[in-house]
């Protein structure tokens, strides 16, 4: 059977994915092949860092592309509320539907698979997640389940208790940026069975706190998946990945209170940040110096010299470090000096 990876990616997220890709290969995945499903059309960097790399291939199967961008379409237009919020806020009638190509996974080459959100490094081997592939058809290893159940579903809604049992589903909840499963777990069969639930009134217990990370767990909750999550089951042995925990480095590579990650996982941190640390501006991100090492692994004599930030940006840091929020005076002063 044939083990992979996944990534989503497009030229916004470059940095981020040239990134990701040196850290799984120096950090346990070398010999495993990647593939890269297109967010959307903006791929022409992606197309010639890809072509330097023998293990990474494009997914180009636009029947399957079509596909998921379909079923995520008439769940969310069935959806009262999203299209209500959505058109108030005048976003596109399904928000980030690129992100729903995640689906693709389930039609790509490999029999079992990790995907991996682009901001994210792989900070250690995967094996251990392969293996736990024999025993379940879905494994993610991180702890949504300690945070708020609306996050992934609605519990206004009175249907949801219908459907769930609430105290077992908060348990079951994962995050969508990094899990793995197998080829045809999600398929054109029991996706149609599910659709017609969705589009019968059940899409309404899906949160409007995401997109792709609702669907995602309301399909493996709803068509019963068997499910593994070593963060939930094995609390004690397993590392946190978000970026706001306080973690050791050690030769680029983090651990939590001894025990090396597995991944870590910059979402919330705008794309932009990144590409303006990388084009030389002083931004603080955390673990950066990380970050740096990973992106110029293969080039570090493209790595920008960081232009030190001017006096109104240290201030503002400062300011923020000291917790005060509100510094509107302070910066209408500076800022006019800065403007002579």
């Amino acid at each position: 059977m044939a083990d992979g990876i996944y990534i989503l990616a497009n030229d916004v997220v470059f940095d981020h994915l040239v990134a990701l890709l040196n850290s799984l290969e120096v950090n346990g995945a070398k010999d495993i092949p990647v593939c890269i499903i297109p967010y959307d059309d903006r791929m022409k960097k992606v197309r010639v860092e890809i072509a330097t790399r023998h293990n990474v291939t494009l997914f180009e199967n636009t029947d399957s592309i079509d596909f998921w961008e379909d079923f995520a379409s008439v769940v969310w237009t069935s959806h009262g509320k999203a299209q209500k919020v959505w058109q108030a806020k005048g976003w596109q009638q399904v928000h980030c539907l690129g992100m729903h190509r995640k689906f693709c996974c389930f039609d790509g080459p490999f029999d079992k698979f990790v995907y991996f959100d682009c901001d994210t490094l792989s900070m250690g081997s995967l094996d251990y997640i392969y293996q736990k592939l024999d025993e379940f058809d879905w494994v993610a290893n991180d702890f949504q389940y300690k945070s708020d159940l609306n996050y992934v579903f609605d519990l206004s809604s009175q249907k949801i208790a219908i459907f769930f049992n609430l105290d077992q589903l908060q348990s079951h909840i994962f995050c969508a940026g990094w899990f793995a499963s197998k080829k045809g777990i999600l398929n054109r069969n029991n996706s149609s069975q599910l659709l017609e639930k969705l589009t019968s009134g059940e899409a309404e217990i899906l949160s409007l706190r995401g997109t792709d990370q609702p669907l995602f767990n309301y399909l493996v909750a709803r068509s019963g998946i068997s499910f593994y999550n070593f963060a939930y089951h094995q609390p004690a042995q397993v590392t946190g990945n978000h970026w706001s925990s306080q973690f050791e480095v050690i030769d680029y590579v983090l651990y939590d209170k001894g025990r090396r990650l597995t991944y870590l996982h910059y979402m919330s941190i705008s794309a932009a940040k990144f590409t303006q640390l990388c084009a030389g501006e002083d931004v603080e991100i955390p673990y950066r110096e990380v970050f740096l090492h990973y992106r110029y692994l293969n080039s570090p004599q493209t790595r920008p010299k960081l232009t030190p930030p001017n006096l109104l940006v240290r201030l503002g840091r400062n300011l923020k470090s000291w917790g005060i929020q509100k510094v509107n005076n302070v910066q209408f002063k500076l800022r006019n000096f800065w403007d002579r």
